[in-house]
């Protein structure tokens, strides 16, 4: 029975919930919210009524329990009780040996002959639910309590806590060891996830994601939250290794929703919310501006450009931030059908999600539909079948970087507040202008929001297919296949109207496409009841092709066609295009093993082979081991009555990176042009990058890991320290002028990320008033050990022409993505700005930088509190990070930039030098102030948020019977409310770069906004 009961869980976990199976072997649903769905009531009509059955639902403890599901098995009858505990069901006139099933998320079910009582009253027991869940892992799945690797488990509840343009966003604080970074706040803006830390310089830091099977390329975006099941994070070798070189980085499992065989359920969930600008900059307005301006000409010798009657009438001025920022809608609904029977079961899911951006302009749309089929041919024989469709539409306004107002952000933050938006003739105002002394590099703002456009248009399909055989109960072979392909075009068109322009257009698309084609065989058993094997093989196929087209062209007559009709330019551009195909070839296994339900094992290899590297180096080889002991199922520990779980874990491993492009080790040629005489030839000619023998980055991780179960499990403890080293890592490495190369990509260098990982649960009460909390917080600690020849190596150069210089290094023995630079120390008595002489040469100069900050935390964190009190929840989700720096380099042009007539915060005006103040925070307003890249620039990016408030009313909807509406919930929420932080500008949450090597900056970037939402999900 053991066997047979093992075989049933691995065909259910592996390929969708079915209703029937999980009856059978009392396999709780765990996909439910927390007061779970009752299932569909046929109508009365078609159910001949004998008697009806009612009674209370309590627990242990004897306090009642609303919301329990009571079903008849093997039929679609079933409800729920009401907020007493209390429950009554109609039984059909045959009732001769009819069970219900009795169950409630986080108690054991309960099936009950009904014989001839009218009248059953249950006591539910606790379920150690934390610990006995399901959670996916690679190429199959584990009970929790079975894990030997750090695998972190997001749910459907946590994910759609409130809507998100990107799934990603909702991972942020939930999981220890996942670092989660909103590049910025535009929509449909990137997102970055470092899962304990970075590895590599010349790869891509972000984890593999694979949704239902498929390993994607990118971040998921083409899905919708509602559409997600659970999420399962696999951080350490041992759960990672089976994807060998793609795990390096950990790996993200998504698995979307299928439908069950308890009757059709139709489920609609809408949401309305409204952003806002989270807090406006404190920039000077139209006096204290006139104020600044004529204190730098005094200083400069320059006549004043105000008189003081002047600057007493200018009063406020333009307020720029209102003209570019607005209050903004997101609406996004979804509606699902899902149902099925004993043998097939369906899901077809549409959803739209429509963000307007807080910058006038910007908006994201994504629409998608989903479907999902199950199918039992026979006994032996299975088909499943998942695809999606999604169009994705971003209209951008998010230009950022630059200095002296040529960006729009950075134009809306300096331009003058004397100047007006529009002139007298009602056109768009030249704010050059205005005022001789303003820089003519400084752009109206509303040029960009009305006069330029980047529309990024994307289809996106990824459709998989799966035929399972079972030749005997004990194993499965498993035949999947599957695509990916996305369409990208990329419409940029600068009208006549924009400043010094006559029309500028050009298009870009590009079309990826991914196949996939696995195929493993799994055998499961148990032997003499103690036994417990799982073995693992297969062979795997995936290849990547690019393609990308470009044209442009400038000089139009009239702004009619946009970049609609590139023919009409008066000058084309040159067209290009392009193609790459790399090939990924894969050998696995795996072996599971447990003793007495106490001593486990895994132990996994794959074998990867990649076109990208060179002959001889094309294989790689990643094997892990875990190991883990149950301690609390030894006999003496039955004693303890307060411990109910232990387990200590174990495990090493290698993974591995591909970190260059498809051809990098190959002597390419490229295309270009030169005049012989008065003719124009095209020629092709070697790059000017040598290309290398490369072999694969590695990456060998040991993790030592403990879970902790007290009082039942009402309390649920993790912890884990982890040593991740990578040898061999890429790296661009200039080469000297007399190679003819510029520079080559070599194996230079090592990095190393180690770290401690806590996290808890604990079921606070569980009676009427339910309260749960959970908490995590990250330790993570990144180090360069090796480079090429010990030479240290400069990045992230800048040039907002009062700087320009590099601000971060890499160098051995540090932090990846260290700021460096100069040490401020006062000022002259002319005011300027003095430099520590670090290497005391009496000059200032390259010599004399340092380390000005870090970019990594110390630790970051996340704290969720749940409380429920009969159909009212309140949920309160706090987020953060502690330690880490930022470089503003938006505040270099806004703060230093003086004599161009830019505006700046208000504390530039109130807190300068001058003889009576030499101890101020700005240098002396004068346009001859030298600034270099320093400390003053470097600021605390530490903050606490309150990222997510919900306020929830569940209706019992005891009246209805379920017969129509099965559920119903109100909600009310609010997002980013509030932040504590000591970061100057827009919000702390900030990676204007989105890479590893600059991580940590921010220059002029899309500000995060505050939210407000009102939504509603209905079960019919």
């Amino acid at each position: 029975m053991k066997k047979i009961s093992t075989i049933f869980l691995l065909a259910t976990l592996s390929y969708g919930f079915s209703y029937e199976s999980m009856a059978e072997n009392n396999i709780p649903f765990l996909l439910q919210d927390t007061i779970p769905l009752r299932d569909t009531i046929p109508s009365p009509d078609l159910l001949p009524k004998n008697n009806t059955v009612s009674g209370t639902i309590k627990d242990n403890d004897g306090n009642t329990l609303p919301g329990a599901t009571v079903q008849i098995k093997g039929s679609e009858t079933g409800t729920v009780s009401d907020d007493l505990g209390r429950y009554s069901i109609d039984i059909p006139a045959n009732s001769q040996g009819t069970v219900l099933i009795f169950s409630f998320l986080g108690f054991k079910s309960q099936e009950v002959n009904l014989g001839n009582q009218t009248s059953i009253n249950v006591t539910m027991e606790s379920d150690d639910q934390v610990l006995d869940e399901v959670v996916v892992i690679g190429y199959g799945s584990s009970r929790r309590a079975d894990l030997t690797g750090a695998v972190a488990q997001v749910n459907s509840e946590e994910l759609n806590a409130y809507p998100t343009s990107n799934i990603l966003q909702s991972l942020n604080g939930r999981a220890s060891g996942v670092q989660v970074i909103q590049n910025n706040g535009a929509p449909g803006g990137g997102v970055s996830v470092r899962i304990r830390g970075s590895n590599s310089i010349q790869g891509d830091n972000d984890p593999l994601y694979v949704i239902d099977g498929f390993p994607y390329s990118g971040n998921p975006t083409n899905l919708n939250n509602s559409d997600i099941a659970s999420i399962e994070i696999l951080k350490d070798a041992s759960a990672t290794a089976i994807y060998g070189s793609r795990g390096a980085n950990g790996v993200v499992l998504i698995t979307t929703k299928n439908g069950s065989g308890s009757g059709t359920v139709v489920e609609f969930d809408a949401a309305y919310s409204v952003q806002s600008l989270r807090s406006k900059l404190k920039l000077m307005n139209g006096n204290q501006y006139a104020q600044l301006m004529n204190i730098q000409a005094k200083n400069d010798g320059v006549s004043p450009y105000f008189t003081d009657v002047e600057i007493t009438n200018f009063g406020e001025g333009t307020d720029w931030q209102n003209e570019i920022f607005q209050q903004a809608p997101i609406k996004s609904t979804s509606l699902s059908i899902s149902g099925g029977g004993d043998n097939t079961n369906f899901l077809v899911a549409g959803s739209a999600y429509q963000q307007d951006g807080i910058i006038k302009g910007s908006d994201y749309d994504r629409y998608s539909i989903r479907s999902a089929i199950n199918h039992k041919i026979s006994e032996k024989f299975k088909i499943d079948f998942n695809s999606s469709l999604s169009k994705l539409v971003t209209s951008r306004r998010d230009s950022e970087g630059g200095s002296r107002g040529a960006s729009m952000i950075g134009a809306a933050i300096v331009a003058s507040p004397l100047s007006e938006p529009y002139n007298s003739g009602g056109a768009i105002n030249n704010l050059t202008d205005d005022f001789p002394f303003i820089s003519p590099d400084l752009v109206n703002p509303l040029y960009f929001i009305n006069e330029q456009s980047t529309v990024i248009t994307a289809n996106v399909v990824l459709a998989n297919a799966a035929f399972s055989y079972n030749p005997i109960p004990e194993l499965t072979v498993k035949i999947t296949g599957g695509i990916e392909n996305r369409d990208d075009r990329t419409d940029n068109y600068r009208s006549r109207n924009f400043i010094n322009s006559n029309g500028n257009a050009s298009v870009t698309t590009s079309q990826y496409v991914s196949r996939l084609n696995e195929n493993t065989i799994t055998y499961a058993d148990v032997f003499s009841e103690k036994h417990d094997l799982n073995v693992l093989a297969g062979v795997t196929y995936q290849d990547f092709t690019t393609k990308y087209l470009a044209g442009s062209g400038s000089g139009f007559l009239s702004d009619l066609y946009e970049a609609d009709n590139l023919g009409a330019a008066q000058t084309p551009g040159i067209p290009t295009s392009g193609y790459a195909k790399s090939v990924l070839l894969s050998y696995l296994g795996r072996v599971n093993y447990g003793f007495a339900n106490k001593y486990l094992l895994t132990a996994s290899f794959r074998a990867d082979g990649s076109s990208r590297y060179s002959e001889g180096n094309k294989w790689g080889y990643f094997p892990s081991g875990a190991l883990a002991w149950k301690v609390s199922e030894e006999g003496f520990m039955k004693g303890l009555e307060a411990i109910s779980t232990l387990k200590i874990r174990s495990s090493w491993g290698l993974t591995g990176s591909q970190a260059i492009s498809p051809y990098a080790t190959l002597n390419r040629l490229f295309p270009g042009y030169t005049i012989f005489g008065d003719e124009l030839y095209n020629f092709l000619a070697p790059g000017s990058t040598l290309p290398g023998d490369l072999k694969w980055e590695t990456t060998e991780q040991f993790d030592l890991g403990l879970d902790l179960g007290l009082w039942k499990d009402r309390v649920v403890l993790g912890a884990d320290y982890y040593v991740k080293t990578t040898e061999d890592l890429l790296s661009t490495v200039r080469l000297p002028s007399s190679f003819g190369y510029t520079t080559t990509i070599d194996n230079v260098g090592s990095i190393e990320n180690k770290g401690i990982e806590l996290s808890v649960f604990a079921q606070l009460f569980s009676s009427d008033f339910r309260w749960s909390v959970d908490g995590n917080i990250s330790f993570n600690r990144n180090r360069v050990l090796s480079l090429n020849e010990g030479q240290a190596i400069l990045t992230n150069f800048i040039n907002v022409v009062t700087v320009s210089d590099n601000f971060s290094i890499m160098e051995e023995g540090r932090p990846l993505g260290q700021f460096w630079g100069y040490v401020e120390d006062g000022y002259t008595e002319t005011g300027a700005i003095r430099f520590k002489d670090l290497n005391k040469d009496g000059e200032i100069s390259e010599e004399d930088k340092t380390y000005i900050g870090n970019p990594n935390p110390d630790f970051y964190y996340g704290f969720n509190s749940n409380m429920n009190f009969k159909g009212f929840q309140l949920d309160l989700f706090f987020q953060g990070s502690k330690g880490n720096d930022i470089m503003n380099v938006s505040a270099i042009s806004s703060t230093m930039d003086y004599g161009q007539g830019l505006n700046m915060p208000e504390e530039v005006l109130l807190d300068h030098w001058t003889p009576q103040n030499p101890g101020a925070k700005y240098p002396k307003i004068s346009r001859n102030t030298v600034a270099r890249v320093s400390d003053r620039f470097v600021e605390d990016g530490s903050y606490l948020r309150l990222k997510n408030v919900l306020l929830a009313y569940n209706f019992s909807l005891k009246n209805s019977d379920g017969k129509f509406l099965q559920s119903l919930r109100i909600y009310a929420s609010g997002q980013n409310l509030l932040t504590f932080t000591d970061y100057s500008w827009w919000d702390p949450e900030v990676n204007s770069k989105g890479s590893d090597n600059r991580l940590g900056i921010d220059h002029f970037s899309y500000p995060i906004p505050k939210s407000y939402t009102i939504g509603l999900n209905a079960t019919f």
